[in-house]
């Protein structure tokens, strides 16, 4: 599976701060929990290859 492999499976998101100052992305979905925890500036640098991504998509205009 790729970036560019279309799925049809329904999942939930949270995205927020933990009691010991990190940043969990909670992804839940189909009977499976990811947890995945970065420290504030891994969590930055997430935030700003989305935007660069959401920018590139944007181009393509396939958004």
């Amino acid at each position: 599976m790729g970036i560019n492999t279309e799925r049809d499976i329904e999942a939930n998101m949270q995205i927020g701060p933990t009691d010991a100052g990190m940043v969990r992305i909670f992804i839940e979905g189909d009977g499976i929990e990811i947890p995945m925890d970065f420290d504030p500036e891994e969590a930055e640098e997430i935030a700003e290859e989305i935007r660069a991504a959401a920018s590139r998509a944007r181009n393509t205009g396939n958004s």
